[in-house]
């Protein structure tokens, strides 16, 4: 039997996972990561932490297995995406990482844009410049730390500092180097316009990697801390989204992958680089490679629903909560829920967007609100299928491969079967990015050709929910939601 190892750096973990060639989870062990908020709009992480909490991870899971550090093939590395991590000419960690969710990029982003140009920069970069991103964060630490970036000597993400700390190499994958807004996101290696016209030098760059390659093996420091073997070879894995996708099989052109967590992402892999010309939607290379993908990313799906409880069922479960909205016909009787909770990003990236419900009627009753919620939700996460397929994305075949939390309601799964107008259906996976990453290291070892193969061995999908005649009735209603953004902004911004 041959055992993979994926890594996972999210904001909340340091976690390691084990699986076997077959695809079956043999041990996985988290430890938790503190965040630190020094200033409104900030959000920071110690480097440091990361690497103690994947140590600590990494000997935990081999314990639980029962395996030595030769036992493992290959590692494969995912984690939180855009967090910028700036290294002296020793590696030298320099200041705290700045995190995907830090708000405090504004006006870089703005400067970002009236540089590079804004058709410009969505048509190298695929995107818009965001306030997750990390070119903008570089800029931040160029005006307002000048020492700290003068003494800079490379950038890396989140889980490419675990990867030097493992290996010592500086690299970094092609589906993570696309959301710092500095790659050339079509030819797949990083963009000299972009980064020039920034005044960012080319020399910290890392250098740049496919998904399964190989990418360094663990040093000798590394593996008397963490119990793995010295020349245990890394891939180069993937930003969470891309592993995640990985995960559940959305591989291939056709498999869309749905995540209704407390955020929500439709992710759809692509053969040929495409984008949206408005950076409506993320366009970014794939961790599989040779291919991309575009994503959606609504901020308050499942999050919605939380919201919702607590605000006005505390205590109440989910089911209790949800029973009596199936027998509320679909549309709620008029009803309609805005789910802009957090501000949103899909397909309007706008902070100042805000929830609403909209129709309310002596008539409606607590399931009325409680069904338009999920109702809400699905049209949301139906403008980014509905984006992708103006951009270009084939919407026949379609099979949507659904995963979160939000899905373990039957309910809301018929209902964003509808809306969606496709089948959706479950995986065996339920470990995330860090499965994705482990199939990344199964390739890369040689247990698998590629990723697709990896993931036909290793993934199977059930519990498939069709759509239902409803779908008719969600079509009037979602032209009416849709029209609710543009009547209502002015006043969000007012608000």
């Amino acid at each position: 039997m041959t055992y993979l190892l994926g890594l996972d750096i999210s904001t909340t973990g340091a976690k390691a996972l084990i699986i076997a060639d077959d695809g079956s989870v043999i041990a996985s062990c988290t430890t938790p990561q503190p965040i630190s908020t020094p200033q409104p709009l900030w959000s920071e992480q110690n480097p440091s932490n990361w690497w103690d909490g994947i140590v600590a991870s990494i000997r935990q899971a081999l314990a639980d297995a029962h395996l030595k550090g030769e036992d493992i093939a290959c590692i494969g590395l995912t984690g939180q995406m855009h967090g910028l991590v700036l290294l002296d000419a020793a590696g030298g960690v320099l200041r705290p990482s700045i995190l995907w969710n830090d708000q405090r990029t504004q006006k870089q982003c703005d400067e970002i844009t009236t540089r590079v140009g804004f058709e410009r920069l969505i048509e190298l970069t695929g995107n818009r410049a965001l306030t997750g991103f990390t070119a903008p964060k570089i800029l931040w630490v160029r005006q307002h730390e000048p020492d700290v970036y003068a003494r800079a000597a490379h950038m890396l993400l989140p889980k490419d500092y675990i990867r030097f700390q493992l290996t010592g190499e500086y690299a970094m994958d092609m589906s993570e180097a696309s959301g710092t807004s500095l790659l050339d996101v079509a030819n797949r290696r990083w963009s000299s316009e972009v980064i020039q016209a920034l005044d960012i030098p080319e020399s910290w760059m890392p250098a740049l990697c496919e998904g399964p390659e190989v990418t360094g093996v663990i040093s000798g420091r590394a593996a008397e801390l963490t119990g793995l073997k010295v020349g245990t070879p890394v891939v180069g894995g993937g930003g969470d989204q891309a592993a995640g996708a990985v995960g559940v099989g959305a591989v291939e052109p056709g498999i869309i992958s749905l995540v209704v967590g407390t955020s929500g992402v439709v992710f759809a892999p692509l053969a040929q680089y495409a984008y949206e010309p408005d950076g409506r939607l993320h366009a970014f290379c794939h961790a599989v490679p040779g291919m991309w993908h575009f994503m959606g990313v609504m901020l308050s799906a499942a999050g919605s629903l939380q919201w919702f409880r607590d605000a006005l069922a505390p205590g109440e479960s989910f089911d209790a909560l949800l029973a009596p909205a199936a027998d509320v016909p679909p549309g709620s009787d008029g009803l309609l829920f805005l789910p802009y909770l957090t501000g949103e990003r899909t397909p309007h990236p706008d902070p100042l967007a805000r929830g609403a419900f909209v129709g309310l009627t002596v008539r409606h009753t607590r399931a009325h609100l409680a069904r338009a919620v999920l109702e809400g939700v699905a049209f949301g996460l139906n403008d980014g299928f509905q984006l992708m397929a103006a951009a270009g994305l084939p919407s026949d075949r379609m099979q949507v491969r659904v995963s979160g939390g939000g899905a373990k309601s039957p309910l809301w799964r018929q209902i964003l079967a509808d809306v969606i107008g496709a089948p959706l259906v479950s995986t065996n996976s339920t470990e995330g990015a860090a499965y994705g990453a482990a199939l990344l290291a199964a390739v890369g070892a040689g247990v698998y050709p590629n990723v697709p193969a990896a993931c036909q061995q290793t993934i199977r999908t059930s519990d498939a929910t069709e759509p239902s005649p409803a779908a008719a009735e969600y079509a009037h209603s979602y032209a009416l939601y849709q029209a609710l953004y543009p009547a209502l902004k002015e006043t969000f911004t007012r608000i």
